[in-house]
């Protein structure tokens, strides 16, 4: 059968064919957060560590960031310098993947299967000339990673009339799949969910809440027990436990009781204070940041950093956090188009790059400043400080300018390789041939010849 242009083979070659080791991988629970997780009835499973608001923030923070750049198609010059471009194979794909979403949404999804997964698998769409032109984020729970006897990597696919895959399933080969992992810890082609590594913070976390919600939900007043001094029988102990739940707990708590007969009320649960509700929220918060590599003060958990300007916490939280994930992807579209090093086309070495400007973007003050002093620095052109602007071209403005009483340092090196730089001695170069001197005008004559006309007027 023919999915996309490409051929599938027979379902019995599947035969030979071996799922990876997916001990690691993520299939809606981790077994183990812990040693002895389940004797203790403790699971972490990934639709109740997705609703603690660190874990969502640190995976929407992170796709969103990579998302709202741009993917530019870009190719290697003479002078070694990448240049956008625009190539009718390559770039509609890049500005819109497939027919139901737009670039954004496309790698919103793709960064959120990973962070979630640990796992991106992305199919191929291809036309008759065999050129990319649709790629679709599938389920990772839908794909099982399978390889030959020989090596080969397979993958099998369930249904999924989103991506057009109408069979309950089908078995394709690499070349057609995108698979983009993080953290193979437990084999080269499975990835590992960061969830395996704070879901147990993340739990702790979502508990607290929940406990300081009932806790505030009963008035901030802490469940206990009426103590008697004496002995009572268990019908005046039931009534006296009804009395008090109908008239003291749920909306009526903290009213006031009034306890006879020697009764004395003892709570017994801790309050917030004693339990250092805030303290443990914290912790729990940090835990998930540090796995994600987010700043804390990212996704609201503490301040920021005294004395750094935004530029330099930007920056960090790019190379600590989002670096690995935006090269994983520019390699991943470089392979599944069929360019770069290893795929030159029709003698241009092209890439995939994302426009850095629009995460790292300075203010506008220093902005103007820096891309002053390039141009005045003979760095950049005119033009291309406008453009970062985004502001149209001016006349002259492609030309790098200096200003002329500036010398190269090779002309400065020859001047100091001189005996006397200077030329405060040493050898002076011949001077230069006199130029002819200006016919002289003679006071004297001219006074005469004034006079001779005068006289002759006079005459």
């Amino acid at each position: 059968m023919k999915i996309f242009g490409w051929d599938i083979g027979r379902r019995e070659k599947a035969a030979s064919l071996s799922p990876v080791d997916n001990r690691g991988g993520w299939w809606g629970i981790i077994r183990e957060s812990f040693a002895g997780a389940w004797q203790q009835n403790v699971e972490v499973r990934l639709d109740t560590v997705l609703t603690y608001s660190t874990v969502f923030r640190c995976v929407s923070l992170i796709s969103s960031d990579i998302a709202k750049m741009r993917i530019r198609l870009v190719a290697l010059d003479t002078d070694g310098i990448w240049q956008e471009k625009d190539n009718p194979s390559y770039s509609p794909v890049l500005r819109k993947p497939n027919r139901y979403q737009n670039r954004i949404q496309f790698f919103e999804s793709w960064v959120e299967s990973k962070l979630i997964h640990g796992n991106v698998y992305v199919l191929k769409g291809r036309d008759n000339r065999n050129v990319v032109t649709a790629l679709y984020v599938l389920d990772p729970t839908r794909v099982k990673v399978l390889v030959a006897d020989d090596g080969s990597i397979f993958y099998e696919l369930s249904r999924d009339n989103l991506s057009g895959l109408g069979d309950d399933s089908v078995t394709i080969p690499a070349s057609e799949i995108i698979h983009d992992r993080w953290n193979t810890i437990y084999h080269p082609l499975v990835g590992t969910s960061p969830i395996y590594a704070c879901g147990l913070a993340a739990v702790q976390g979502i508990r607290i809440q929940t406990n300081s919600a009932k806790f505030f939900g009963n008035g901030a007043k802490p469940a206990g027990i009426i103590k008697a001094t004496g002995a009572i029988s268990k019908e005046a102990a039931e009534s006296l436990r009804d009395h008090w739940n109908t008239n003291y707990t749920g909306e009526n708590a903290g009213k006031t009781a009034v306890l006879a007969d020697g009764l004395d009320y003892v709570p017994l649960s801790m309050k917030a204070t004693d339990a250092q509700l805030i303290e443990q929220l914290k912790w729990s918060a940090e835990t998930v940041c540090s796995v994600f590599g987010v700043p804390a003060y990212k996704v609201g958990v503490g301040a920021a950093p005294a004395n750094a300007n935004i530029e330099a916490m930007d920056r960090a939280y790019y190379s600590q956090c989002l670096q690995r994930h935006i090269e994983d992807i520019e390699a991943c579209l470089d392979d599944a188009l069929g360019i770069g090093f290893g795929n030159p086309k029709d003698g241009v070495t092209y890439g995939t790059e994302f426009d850095l400007d629009d995460l790292l973007r300075m203010d506008t003050a220093t902005q103007v400043k820096t891309l002053s002093e390039g141009v005045l620095g003979g760095l950049i052109k005119p033009n291309e400080g406008r453009r970062k602007l985004n502001l149209g071209k001016v006349a002259g403005g492609d030309s790098v300018y200096l200003q002329q009483q500036n010398f190269s340092l090779e002309a400065l090196a020859k001047r100091d390789a001189q005996e006397d730089p200077f030329g405060g001695g040493g050898d002076k170069p011949a001077p230069a041939p006199a130029a002819d001197p200006p016919k002289e005008l003679h006071a004297t004559n001219i006074t005469t010849k004034c006079f001779d006309e005068f006289r002759e007027e006079a005459a």
